[in-house]
């Protein structure tokens, strides 16, 4: 695994997750049901808690949403789905934290925009909020963005910088107060009686170079464990390569405790792709391993057959697949990896470099395809079924290697 040196902060506990104070990075993302739905609701966090979310945020907008939180979270729990849910506020949280407090006693955490929480109320608002979570012994997220940044504290920011020698640029003036607002909020929570142990600051930002300098600034001034992301990343590859570019310059410096990939789905897309993505940042980073990984050559002139692509394609999904089962079956079969190759050039070096791989034939070679087993030739496989046989070897390498004796399996 990675040997990155972590940023210190202090340990945050979301519900039964720990965040931050040298805790795994926490992968969180959050539903886009209308939260008034209990059935869609519940079902849209079970699928993303299954798929790896280890927190899982909802959207607390108004009362209809408010008096469904302790039903999902009573129907989440006699399903057997002990995850901790963050309740979203904007606008009216200190409205409805109070009317609700039962509520306020499901969630596991309250996220709080200081820039949403009013206007001339804005600090007794806020305050509001903190003395609830205090209240019912709860953390809260004071989470930062751009697109909704307090633009009192930013007016007074920019008449500063305007009375300046050498003003600053109005991107300068706008980092500066995102940074303030964090700071500033987090303090006057504090100062209302909210422990330090119960506060977890995000600072988010829409474009890579921002947000990598506004976290890098933040990390330095505070000790507090730290929620990563870019805000609204955008949809499909802009998004997924925008959101892999901030988290892995910050990751890679030892910045973020808990990261968020917030994807754009598409109309009637899997919500639960953020996780995936997040999940992939981790592994590839050596920070986390959640499956097995495969490798794949890209194809070239010598392997005009699709045969290996599919290949590894279907082992990546069957992979996938067997994840949930074998991951309380087989401990540490995450860390496995798989490799799926085309042809003579690459493909015998990266199946010996695999936990377990095979080296498929290109155009023109020889129809058969040797499979190795922790760097030493197994077997090869010739003929129409190598896939299928390929898979029979990998789930035997499985048992074998990660799996407890089978008469203790099927006791259990």
């Amino acid at each position: 695994m990675s040997n990155i040196k972590r940023r210190e902060s202090i340990q945050v506990m979301v519900g039964n997750v720990p965040v931050g104070g040298g805790a795994p990075i926490v992968v969180q993302s959050m539903t886009n049901t209308d939260t008034a739905d209990i059935e869609s609701t519940v079902e849209q966090i079970k699928h993303l808690h299954r798929e790896g979310s280890e927190i899982v945020r909802i959207t607390v907008n108004h009362k209809e949403a408010a008096k469904a939180v302790p039903h999902i979270k009573e129907q989440l729990v006699n399903d057997g789905y002990d995850v901790p849910i963050v309740g979203d506020f904007h606008y009216n949280g200190h409205v409805l934290l109070t009317e609700f407090p039962e509520a306020a006693k499901a969630l596991a955490k309250f996220r709080i925009n200081p820039g949403n929480v009013g206007t001339k109320t804005r600090d007794e608002n806020f305050c509001t909020i903190v003395e609830q979570a205090i209240k019912y012994d709860k953390p809260v997220r004071i989470g930062v963005n751009w697109g909704s940044l307090d633009q009192q504290l930013l007016a007074d920011k920019m008449d500063a910088n305007s009375k300046l020698e050498e003003p600053k640029s109005s991107k300068q003036v706008m980092l500066d107060t995102m940074v303030e607002s964090a700071k500033r909020s987090a303090e006057l929570a504090e100062s209302v009686g909210l422990a330090s142990d119960k506060i977890i600051i995000s600072c988010k930002m829409s474009h890579v170079q921002d947000v990598v300098t506004v976290y890098e600034r933040i990390a330095e001034i505070c000790d507090y464990p730290l929620h990563v992301g870019l805000t609204e990343a955008g949809m499909g590859m802009k998004g997924i390569v925008a959101s892999t570019a901030a988290l892995s310059v910050l990751l890679q410096q030892g910045i973020g405790d808990t990261i968020r990939v917030s994807l754009t789905p598409k109309p009637g897309g899997d919500r639960a792709e953020e996780v995936r993505v997040c999940q992939q940042v981790l592994q590839s980073l050596g920070i986390r391993s959640f499956i097995p990984q495969v490798t794949a050559c890209p194809g070239c002139g010598r392997t005009n057959s699709t045969y290996f692509q599919e290949l590894a394609d279907e082992i990546q999904e069957y992979l996938r697949e067997m994840m949930p089962v074998w991951r309380e079956m087989y401990p540490g079969v995450e860390d496995m990896n798989v490799a799926v190759m085309g042809c003579v050039v690459n493909g015998p070096g990266e199946s010996r470099n695999a936990n377990i791989g095979i080296s498929l034939p290109g155009t023109f070679e020889e129809p058969k395809a040797p499979v190795y087993m922790d760097g030493e030739h197994y077997k090869t496989l010739k003929g129409d079924g190598i896939g299928k046989e390929f898979r029979d070897i990998l789930d035997n390498y499985v048992t074998d290697n990660y799996g407890k004796d089978k008469k203790e399996l099927e006791e259990a």
